[in-house]
């Protein structure tokens, strides 16, 4: 066990690491980038380069970066003689099968980890070759799993002489910039599985820190390298991170880490290698692996509003929050800051209103604290656009619907139907404002001119007055929506700042119209002449209104031949068209809108997807999780009838399941907290047996004759929900 074998080893060292950490800390502190530091997130554009998922107008990028840019090329040093080839060491190992003599292996790894320049010798695959390129790190890494592998199979002696060599390299004074071989040094000692274990964590800060204060030129060759990792590897490396950060937040036995006081720089270390890998991860298409698998579940247990907070008041200066590094932060997480960030705005706006009333002498009013909307069922969107137009300064507080004529207080029933009737009605394809594609079962902006886009602008708003008041909506916008709500995150002082645009590209297209995206797609492939065989212009035609309209997509467009030579351009052109320019106006109301209602620094933190599952839920549907959380009115969870339904549910195919979910809730999407946050209701229908079952949406509730046999109860549910007409309303 390597944690007995070598924590008598690490504890004496860690006070000689300690020790030359504090000599390098000023050094380090020095050699920081400057563009980190800033007083106040408010007027801030600028936030860490590495940090790419904190969306911000103008930022540099790791991925923006040009390739040329490289730290200064330093003459690489002479190194060892390789001593030994893969397939030398692989029979090494063999032979220790058959004669338990370990001398040879054990020499191996005493010199291989002994210093840089030795790492570089053994795993280089031509130590003459500089491979000064981001594109190839010029190491072998077949060869480095293998000995990686068979590392953690050897006696601990072994074990404990590359501990003392990784040691021993990392202890070694480093004076001026990094060459490309102590980048590569760095890179394969950041994949030993050694790292896994408690008892090297105080090693494995001390590489983590040298990596991370490394200059960004450098870390533009890490990240590069980062992305050729095989998917495994890449998600060893991710999960040792992600589990190094938790045991320091959370230990096991606070006993075998330094207290945290002298270690304060381990998670920032940390923060900022996950960062690294971030990036990588992002540069590939598709990704290494899911966004979500950066998440630290560990998080949701810290105090995150002091992390945002912290945030807020220091930026990304010298005071580390882990609102930095947003890709942590797991979904449920930022909606717990976006929520409270929303909370204080409305108590914020409450109290004002309090204040304000009293001060001109008038009797306060409770309705004052809420957004009351009266509406008349007969004009719901004039009526909710005239309410949310008056009420503008409103908008923040909690939501209250009344229907003009109708008794009834508003206990979230009534708000939830607004919202259903609201978006059934606007979404109409008869409406005109949003068409729908069949290929892609989505809406898009209508690109049809008008006089006035508030219509537009009040989706927006429903929009974030669904995120502020955590109900989920039934709408299927593309993602690339969601990435044009972030551009920018923060709406601009400047009103004549363009919002909403960003850049696209055939698969944003794809989409929303699979067939013209595969059209231009064999435009770009085409191997004959493009301008002879398809005798196009820069110019595009769209019906409006039953009149063909032609737009250039540059100037003097339509005296423009499409040819082999600028074919790209066209479809580049076309796209952005399609995407940002023709509904610019429309997108501009919507965007305006959302952001009237959700304006906050939280919304830096998400990324386009978890907006998304923010607005419409989250498409990954657990029925055993909804049968635990299921509350009963007439029933009780062992009532034959409620046995048969779970027996039906959960037997059910994807389709149908989620056509339940749509039947009785609106949505056949799960809110950010699980089915748990669903509510869901079964309840007793003393009626005829013969009867179909009936939902009523606005409470999540289902109301279940009691059917006598399950044949009878699936053959009954299986109709009432592929037949529901709109939402099930009643």
């Amino acid at each position: 066990d390597l944690d007995k074998g070598a924590k008598g080893q690490i504890s004496t060292l860690s006070s000689v690491l300690s020790a030359v950490s504090q000599k390098k800390e000023a050094v380090e502190n020095r050699s920081l980038p400057t563009h980190l530091v800033f007083p106040n997130i408010k007027n801030v554009r600028d936030l860490p380069p590495i940090s790419l998922d904190v969306r911000q107008k103008q930022r540099i990028s790791i991925d923006a970066l040009s390739s040329e840019i490289k730290a200064p090329v330093l003459p690489e040093p002479v190194l060892p003689i390789q001593p030994k080839t893969m397939k030398d060491f692989q029979e090494d190992v063999e032979k220790v099968k058959s004669s338990g003599d370990w001398k040879a292996v054990h020499d191996f790894y005493l010199t291989t980890f002994d210093s840089f320049p030795e790492l570089n010798a053994i795993f280089k695959k031509d130590a003459t070759a500089s491979f000064n390129t981001i594109e190839d790190s010029g190491i072998n890494a077949k060869f480095v799993n293998a000995v990686y592998d068979a590392l953690l199979n050897t006696p601990q002696d072994i074990q404990k002489t590359v501990l003392k060599g990784i040691i021993n390299s990392l202890l070694r004074e480093w004076k001026g910039p990094r060459t490309k071989d102590d980048l590569r040094a760095y890179f394969i000692l950041l994949q030993n599985p050694q790292f896994n274990n408690t008892s090297t964590y105080v090693i494995y800060a001390h590489l983590l820190r040298q990596i991370a204060t490394l200059v960004e030129a450098d870390h533009h060759f890490l990240v590069h390298w980062l992305k050729k990792l095989s998917q495994k590897r890449f998600k060893q490396l991710l999960e040792r991170l992600l589990q190094f950060i938790s045991l320091r937040l959370f230990p096991a036995k606070p006993e075998e880490f330094p207290p945290i006081t002298k270690c304060s720089w381990w998670i920032p270390s940390a923060s900022k290698v996950l960062a690294l890998l971030n990036t990588a991860n992002n540069l590939v298409h598709p990704p290494l692996i899911p966004y979500t698998d950066f998440y630290n579940s560990t998080l949701d247990h810290i105090d995150l509003m002091e992390e945002y907070h912290t945030w807020q008041s220091f930026g990304n200066s010298h005071r580390f929050s882990f609102c930095q590094y947003p890709f942590v932060i797991s979904i449920a997480a930022k909606k717990i800051i976006i929520q409270r960030d929303s909370e204080q705005q409305m108590i914020s706006i409450a109290r004002q209103s309090l204040v304000d009333k009293v001060s001109r002498r008038q009797r306060p009013d409770m309705n004052m604290l809420f957004l009351n909307m009266k509406v008349r069922r007969t004009h719901l969107v004039s009526d909710s656009l005239d309410e949310l137009t008056r009420k503008r300064a409103d908008l923040k507080k909690k939501l209250k619907v009344t229907f003009v004529g109708e008794a009834g207080l508003d206990m979230g029933g009534l708000t939830k139907e607004w919202f259903l009737l609201l978006i059934r009605q606007i979404f109409h394809p008869d409406y005109g404002m949003f068409t729908y594609h069949k290929d892609s079962h989505c809406h898009w902006f209508s690109s049809f001119k008008c006089d006035n886009y508030s219509e537009f602008r009040l989706v927006g708003i429903l929009m974030g007055l669904a995120v502020y008041n955590s109900i989920t909506l039934d709408i299927r916008f593309p993602p690339c929506c969601y990435k044009k709500l972030l551009s920018p995150p923060i709406v601009p002082s400047d009103q004549n700042t363009p919002v909403g645009i960003c850049s696209v590209t055939t698969d944003d297209l794809c989409q929303i119209m699979p067939e013209l995206a595969h059209g231009l797609s064999e435009l770009l492939s085409y191997e004959g002449n493009v301008e002879e065989d398809f005798y196009s212009t820069f110019q595009v035609f769209q019906e409006e209104f039953g009149i063909i309209k032609s737009y250039n997509l540059k100037p003097g467009g339509d005296k423009i031949p499409v040819t082999n030579q600028n074919r790209k351009e066209y479809v580049q052109l076309y796209t952005d068209f399609l995407l940002n320019k023709s509904i610019y106006k429309q997108f501009a109301a919507f965007y305006y809108g959302f952001h009237s209602v959700c304006a906050s620094n939280a919304l830096m933190l998400l990324r386009p997807e978890e907006v998304e599952i923010l607005v419409c839920g989250s498409p990954e549907l657990d029925m055993h999780a909804l049968q635990r959380s299921t509350q009963y009115d007439g029933y009780a969870k062992t009532d034959l009838t409620i046995r048969y339904f779970w027996d039906v549910v959960l037997g059910f195919p994807l389709d149908l399941q989620k056509k339940l979910l749509h039947f009785t809730t609106g949505s056949d999407r799960v809110p950010v907290g699980g089915m748990a946050d669903l509510n869901f209701k079964i309840s007793k229908n003393e009626t005829s047996t013969n009867w179909l079952p009936v939902a009523h949406t606005c409470f999540n509730q289902l109301c279940l004759p009691p059917y006598k046999s399950k044949k009878d109860l699936k053959q009954k549910l299986i109709i009432g929900i592929s037949n529901s007409e709109g939402f099930g309303l009643e």
